[in-house]
């Protein structure tokens, strides 16, 4: 029986998703649909879904795009997704008559810079990052072929084939777990004493915020759900966060994912979201634990506070003006930028 579910603080939205999910949705608002999405915006089928219904069409392929003359419009909009993309295929959209609008997180945003500006210093770049996740393919986009390698984990440390070892430098994708990431920064600066740091991490501020309040989480809890779905690399690591701890912890996309069987004899049910994960989420899964366990209490456990948002990329400002709902937006994003 769950006596207690306790809320992690923060979780679900970072600033990278919600100013994507407005970019789509002022997008929408001044071209009205169908908008074209290349890739999933963010990793979270609902988001997606809630979309879907708005107009988005989401592609993989800029070939699902109906060109000018065959779009409605005058020109088809595509809106890039927040994880990055190659820059030659944004070019290729536009060559093909697109309207082009670029959603990625300015977090990732610095990843590309990073790796553009050390290669052109002459340096060699290792990037530790998951093989099937698109963050990756933007950032190898920016730079010439042959200038990086990208490795997963320390078990590929060792057998690492690198062109020189006097210019070395490792960036990392923004949404990996940190004491994963830890483990192989320190066998790469064993490996390769010359290897040098990016002057920031490149994990999020969000993916850090969030795993440490998993953790804290899971060492209050008997049970830990966390909200996002199996595409999200940051939902993932929350979940194997939790499980660091000693703790069971379970992937859900929603409510109706919950198996009865997961709560035994657990009295303490921790709850955390995805950094793509809408809070609905998270009030419809605790009204449903509710349901279940009528007198159950329900306590917030902040580790940490946020309040960061990102502003909307320069070209949709001052489109979004124009609209009344877009002014909304745009006040929303500055003047929460400049606290």
């Amino acid at each position: 029986m769950i006596k207690k579910i306790l809320l992690a603080t923060p979780r679900g939205f970072c600033a990278g998703v919600d100013r994507a999910i407005d970019v789509v949705e002022a997008v929408l608002e001044i071209f009205g649909p169908p908008v074209y999405v290349k890739h999933a915006i963010v990793h979270n089928l609902h988001v997606v879904e809630d979309l879907k219904i708005k107009g988005a069409i989401f592609v993989e392929d800029l070939d699902e795009i109906p060109s000018p003359p065959e779009a409605r419009q005058a020109k088809s909009v595509v809106v890039f997704s927040a994880h990055g993309t190659d820059p030659a295929l944004k070019e290729e959209a536009k060559r093909r008559g697109h309207k082009v609008i670029d959603a990625t997180c300015p977090l990732v945003t610095k990843v590309h810079l990073e790796a553009r500006r050390y290669v052109n210093d002459g340096y060699f770049v290792i990037y530790v990052g998951h093989r099937d996740h698109p963050e990756p393919v933007g950032v190898f986009g920016e730079i010439p072929k042959g200038t990086a390698v990208l490795i997963e984990g320390a078990d590929e440390v060792d057998t690492l084939v690198v062109p020189q070892e006097e210019k070395l430098v490792y960036l990392t994708q923004t949404t990996l777990s940190i004491s994963d990431t830890r483990d192989t920064v320190e066998k790469l600066k064993k490996r390769f004493p010359n290897i040098i740091s990016p002057p920031s991490s490149d994990i999020c501020y969000a993916t850090t915020n969030r795993q440490a309040a998993a953790r804290e989480l899971a060492k209050k809890s008997d049970l830990v759900l966390v909200i996002g779905s199996k595409t999200s690399s940051n939902s993932q690591r929350l979940r194997e966060v939790c499980e660091e701890e000693g703790t069971y912890a379970y992937l859900v996309d929603d409510e109706t994912m919950i198996d009865p069987k997961w709560f035994g004899d657990a009295q303490t049910l921790g709850v955390t979201s995805g950094a793509s994960a809408p809070e609905y989420l998270v009030d419809n899964l605790v009204d449903h634990i509710k349901k279940l366990n009528p007198n159950v209490q329900v306590e917030n456990l902040e580790v940490l506070r946020e309040d960061i948002t990102f502003p909307l990329p320069d070209d949709l400002v001052s489109l979004v003006k124009e609209t009344s709902k877009g002014r909304i937006w745009v006040e929303k994003h500055r003047v929460a930028t400049q606290r």
